[in-house]
């Protein structure tokens, strides 16, 4: 197909109206009409060629669109991804601090409180006891001849006879009442409210229940003639301006006062 050079609308238009003016009989119709019909397939391929770069255009803009739709809602997955992460991070590192605290402030064996969480409750009180709070006393508890059993029968059989005296000694207590495992085979209990007089007879009862324990279940069906379970107790009532260190003195001096009367008993000491 011969090349045609692209027409000069404007020329056949002015040619168009020009012979249309004259309206003469000679006018070749055809040839008109023929340079109409290429000036319009010349604007319909140039139409045609915009619409191509228009919906190019278009379709570019749509999947650069998408693109970004589609990274967006990636990195949209990807931080709900690293919130998650971060919430149960989170969480495990509450857990894991909590069952740290549980671990520095209780006893393995026994599941009490330590010593340590003891003297952090005995400096609470007293700071209580400044501003007007209504007393406590501590009770010293220890296994009489607790040696002689570990000798016996074996620390494994030492640690039985430990976690059920914990547990008898907390069936006697009230819930806000504390007993720490204070060290080895000794107990001190925090009983807030309780005049030495009160806390006595609470002593009383804490020996009686660890005398109940059934010594042959404890030790694993070891022989029935072994000697009960017993405990000597010693009591001291927190006297005002006090530090907690001195009634806990007080507490261990009365405790081997008992032990010195012969076991299995309580004993006070009020100064």
């Amino acid at each position: 197909m011969p090349f045609l050079p692209p027409l000069d609308e404007d020329i056949v238009v002015d040619e168009v109206q020009s012979l249309l003016d004259e309206n003469s009989p000679d006018t070749d119709w055809k040839a008109i009409t023929q340079r109409l019909l290429a000036v319009h397939e010349q604007q319909k391929r140039r139409l045609d060629k915009l619409l191509r770069i228009s919906d190019g255009f278009g379709d570019l803009t749509h999947v650069e669109n998408l693109s970004l739709t589609e990274q967006y809602k990636k990195q949209l997955r990807r931080l709900q991804k690293i919130a998650r992460i971060s919430d149960l991070y989170q969480r495990t590192m509450v857990e894991l601090n909590e069952s740290l605290k549980q671990a520095a402030l209780h006893d393995p064996l026994t599941g009490l409180p330590n010593r340590r969480y003891m003297i952090e409750r005995l400096r609470e009180q007293v700071a209580r006891e400044q501003r007007g709070a209504n007393g406590f006393t501590l009770l010293m508890l220890d296994i009489d001849h607790f040696k002689g059993i570990n000798d016996q029968y074996g620390h494994e059989s030492g640690d039985h006879v430990l976690m059920a005296v914990a547990t008898a000694i907390q069936q006697c207590l009230r819930e806000y009442d504390v007993c720490a495992r204070w060290g080895g085979e000794e107990f001190l209990v925090f009983l807030p409210g309780k005049a030495v007089v009160d806390a006595q007879v609470v002593a009383s009862r804490v020996l009686d229940q660890v005398r109940r324990i059934d010594v042959g279940r404890v030790l694993g069906g070891a022989e029935q003639s072994l000697p009960a379970i017993t405990l000597s107790a010693g009591v001291a009532e927190y006297l005002p301006k006090e530090h907690y260190e001195e009634t806990i003195k007080r507490a261990d001096q009365a405790l081997y006062d008992a032990k010195g009367q012969g076991r299995d008993r309580s004993a006070s000491r009020a100064h």
